[in-house]
């Protein structure tokens, strides 16, 4: 369970990090669009969970990786946003977010379903 603290500094990360991958940084990543979904903040506040969903790119877990390579740079972007927010700019760890992969599995999973209509026994 995260404390509303965690909560606030989570919800002010994923807007800050959506600017910076939007606005910033674009030209890094070859105009992916990059979403961040999530984040999760520990306790203390000192790391941050990140995850992101692409669009507009082939290779997602290359990008992923590219985008763990460039994290000082992204952490130091995220420093200047929130310097007079926070007292320590957490680490920020990147992670592939595939909950829009598992719905889709999911649906077709489903849809692939084929139920018998019940009977008059059954009722």
């Amino acid at each position: 369970m995260e404390s509303k603290r965690q909560q606030k500094v989570a919800r002010q990360l994923q807007r800050d990090l959506s600017e910076i991958f939007q606005r910033d940084v674009p030209h890094l990543f070859n105009g992916a669009f990059i979403t961040v979904t999530s984040v999760r903040v520990s306790p203390d506040l000192s790391v941050a969970r990140v995850y992101l969903s692409f669009l507009a790119t082939k290779d997602k877990q290359l990008l992923l990786e590219s985008i763990q390579e460039k994290s000082k740079v992204l952490r130091q972007h995220l420093g200047e946003r929130v310097r007079h927010q926070l007292r320590i700019v957490p680490d920020v760890s990147f992670y592939l977010d595939d909950t829009a992969d598992y719905a889709d599995k999911m649906d077709k999973l489903f849809s692939g379903l084929e139920i018998p209509p019940e009977t008059e026994e059954e009722e």
